[in-house]
């Protein structure tokens, strides 16, 4: 799977989902870096078929309306430590796996993964 992370999360995710055999990049590796717009994002992952990783609700509605980004994973946990945060997806990580092959948004918070298109 072939993920993107958006701006506002630890680049030390992408190690993450590297070490798990999935390929990340983080808007730091884009050429505007974390200045990218949404919708420069959001055309990456449709064009790469990535799996765009972020806290900013505004994609949500991005994809609802208009199907862009291609897939989402919103992380829905508010203020978090960027440790606690890489434990919580390490943990998550296969349900999120599971859940994207079928599911093109899915939300993850302090205790649970969950489909919601």
């Amino acid at each position: 799977m072939k993920f993107l992370l958006d701006a506002h999360l630890p680049r030390r995710l992408c190690v993450l989902l590297e070490e798990r055999g999935h390929d990340a990049i983080h808007t730091l590796n884009l050429s505007a870096g974390n200045h990218t717009k949404d919708s420069v994002i959001s055309e990456i992952s449709v064009s790469e078929q990535r799996v765009v990783v972020s806290k900013d609700s505004d994609f949500v509605y991005s994809h609802v309306l208009h199907g862009r980004p291609w897939k989402l994973l919103l992380i829905k946990t508010g203020n978090i430590a960027a440790h606690d945060l890489r434990a919580l997806l390490g943990r998550h990580l296969p349900a999120i796996e599971r859940l994207l092959e079928t599911h093109t948004l899915v939300e993850v918070d302090r205790s649970s993964v969950t489909p919601v298109i």
